[in-house]
């Protein structure tokens, strides 16, 4: 994959909000939290991921130019905010009470589990599943792993199990 080239005025605008946020949980925690390491390799349709044990925040280069400014709102916090539990709760759900308490009340934020962006721009080809009250499209990667067997996804609304839509 040909790397995507973020500029400089982007790249540095992420950073000043990564370490705004730092500097709040410093001050909250007493603590000088270290600069997590800061990639643009995150792929498909997830805006950003935190590895804990790497303290590490991997980022989505196409959201991220597609989407800037609320990006860098939302994304940089979230993230920064799984690393922060995990440093201070250990390994706890990933946006339980924990998470949702370091992003509302220590970083300031809106504590919303997914983000809203277009992934047009993403998302390639995708599966039709059906459950007991509408069609949901799948990517590959689940796809995938429902066929080998490895997972089964229910709706949120209604909690049935995801099935394949042949017809659709």
């Amino acid at each position: 994959m040909k790397p995507i080239r973020i500029p400089i005025a982007l790249q540095q605008a992420v950073m000043q909000c990564l370490r705004e946020n730092l500097r709040l949980a410093g001050q909250h925690f007493n603590y000088e939290f270290p600069e997590p390491a800061l990639t643009y390799r995150q792929r498909g349709t997830s805006a950003g991921t935190a590895w804990l044990e790497k303290w590490e925040i991997r980022i989505n280069p196409v959201l991220l130019l597609a989407n800037q400014a609320n990006f860098i709102d939302e994304v940089i916090p979230h993230e920064l905010a799984h690393l922060l539990v995990f440093r201070q709760f250990g390994r706890v759900a990933p946006h339980g009470k924990e998470w949702r308490w370091m992003m509302a009340e220590v970083l300031k934020s809106d504590p919303r589990r997914t983000h809203e962006f277009d992934l047009t721009t993403v998302r390639t080809h995708t599966y039709p599943y059906a459950c007991g009250c509408r069609r949901h499209d799948l990517t590959v990667r689940r796809h995938n792993r429902i066929r080998r067997g490895e997972a089964t996804y229910r709706c949120r609304q209604c909690g049935n199990i995801l099935h394949y839509d042949e017809n659709a």
